[in-house]
């Protein structure tokens, strides 16, 4: 390993500069909103506040699923929060999600309108409002809400461990990158042994546990996250190969994973979901 100047923490930390990279403008050590601005409200009993980050997307391609199995009480209006400009730290916001994070939802269906926050929540919450995507009975179950809680867990090490400092951290250290280099690749392994005789991650049952962990590892096994494929070997993980390109052709996750996206082409882009219609003009141009 190559010498590296050393860093000495200080007795008592104090934030006393920005720290630099892509996200420095919003970082900070403290809660609570920066700014007065009221969320919009769509006609919808779903409100959706996110963005088509991994984390957004888990939720949107939930909302299409349990529309496309003809839960009218799901349609939603999806509103974009852009995080690189602070959209998050808006009192609004921060009353819908007091942890500054998207998605956000709120349902106006309830007697009292009803916060829930972090993707993971969000998809527990649906499921049993719609009483879809998670197994009745009991052993796979288990199995669902382990592996959802299993992701909900370990991205943190893709996202802010392994993404940061390989991709977007003002300064690459070989420390940090292999640390995390060497955890994302024990997951993908994780993941793609798990895979290795199941066509889901619970056998042949479809369920939020693959909404939540596609976004992330799907992207990742397909190139596209961080830029980072060839130095993951991403493609010696057959097994989440096959799986992601499984799930990447259903219907609804093609609608979710465009909406609350400002970037790529255009014909992926939705920045802002009110009406079904609203993809009829894509739909056609990516299948």
């Amino acid at each position: 390993m190559t010498s590296a100047p050393t860093y000495t923490p200080p007795k008592l930390w104090k934030w006393d500069a920005e720290s630099g990279g892509r996200f420095a403008k919003v970082n900070r050590p403290i809660a609570g909103a920066t700014h007065d601005k009221e969320l919009p409200v769509g006609k919808h009993p779903l409100q959706l506040y996110s963005l088509g980050t991994p984390n957004g997307i888990k939720v949107t391609v939930m909302l299409e699923e349990l529309l496309a199995l003809g839960h009218k009480g799901a349609e939603y209006d999806a509103w974009l929060i852009n995080i690189g400009d602070g959209s998050q730290f808006g009192s609004g916001f921060v009353s819908a999600n007091p942890n500054s994070k998207i998605p956000a939802m709120v349902d106006r269906s309830t007697p009292k309108p009803t916060r829930i926050f972090e993707s993971g929540a969000i998809l527990l919450y649906l499921a049993e409002k719609f009483g879809a995507f998670v197994p009745q009975d009991a052993s796979l179950r288990a199995e669902c809400y382990s592996w959802l809680f299993w992701q909900m867990g370990s991205a943190p090490y893709l996202g802010g461990g392994f993404g940061h400092f390989y991709a977007y951290a003002p300064e690459k250290y070989e420390y940090a990158i292999n640390r995390f280099t060497m955890e994302v690749k024990r997951q993908l392994d994780v993941l793609d042994r798990h895979l290795a005789d199941r066509q889901y991650f619970c056998g042949d049952v479809y369920t939020v546990a693959d909404m939540a962990i596609w976004p992330w590892y799907g992207a990742l096994v397909k190139g596209t996250l961080y830029d980072a494929g060839e130095f993951l070997d991403v493609q010696s993980y057959t097994n989440v190969i096959r799986w992601t390109d499984a799930i990447a052709e259903r219907p609804a996750v093609k609608r979710g994973r465009m909406v609350n996206r400002t970037w790529g082409a255009p014909d992926s882009q939705l920045p802002e979901r009110h009406d079904a219609s609203d993809f009829d003009s894509k739909i056609a141009k990516v299948s």
